[in-house]
């Protein structure tokens, strides 16, 4: 399932127990292409979500769309025994279900090492004036022949990078409003284009 990342909820249970979660917006989706063994030598189904201005897609992507819904996003998943214009919608997935959701986290920059790998820094006495997040020493001696050292944790870009976070519950599924709620936080900011995947063999049986 492909959704959009909304904001972050609590959510009570039966016994009062509270736990945190995500609001994503998921679906609908339509199946634009369906791809086969014997065809393309595996077998998938691309699925579009979104909309978008017929005008502001390619020629290529306007045949390929012929006949469907201008899709804004476009993914491929493996799958079998779907048609293509065919849709999908959150009802796939129950309270209860574990998934797994990738997105794009949010993008910080060039950070220090204290912010991006978690160094503690220099002491904070004995005259230390302007060095107390200084990353220390990156190279020289016998290490590596007196060269930095590969994959040395230095400062660099932090974020914008693919997360998958494992393990997550679905809570509550809401057809009417195309809504999901998971537990816990999932990766990017608001409005952030995630993936959701559960049990596929669960999402093949309610298809048939």
């Amino acid at each position: 399932m492909l959704g959009t990342k909304a904001r972050m909820t609590q959510v009570f249970d039966d016994k009062g127990v509270v736990s945190a979660a995500t609001m994503i917006v998921a679906g609908p989706l339509m199946v634009t292409q369906v791809k086969t063994k014997e065809k393309d030598g595996y077998a998938s189904v691309q699925f579009g979500f979104g909309t978008k201005k017929e005008k502001n897609l390619g020629k290529p992507l306007q045949g390929h769309l012929k006949d469907l819904i201008p899709a804004r996003y476009l993914r491929e998943f493996p799958a079998e025994g779907v048609e293509r214009g065919a849709t999908v919608d959150v009802s796939t997935f129950e309270p209860g279900d574990v998934v797994e959701v990738s997105a794009i986290s949010k993008g910080k920059g060039f950070q220090g090492v204290v912010k991006r790998h978690g160094f503690h820094g220099g002491p904070r006495s004995h005259g230390q004036k302007n060095k107390e997040r200084a990353p220390g020493s990156i190279g020289g001696g016998a290490r590596a022949g007196g060269h930095v050292a590969k994959n040395m944790r230095m400062a660099g870009r932090m974020g914008g990078d693919r997360i998958t976070v494992k393990n997550l519950r679905v809570l509550q599924v809401d057809p009417a409003t195309n809504t999901l709620l998971i537990s816990g936080a999932v990766p990017g900011r608001p409005g952030t284009l995630v993936e959701i995947r559960g049990s596929l063999d669960k999402a093949q049986d309610k298809q048939k």
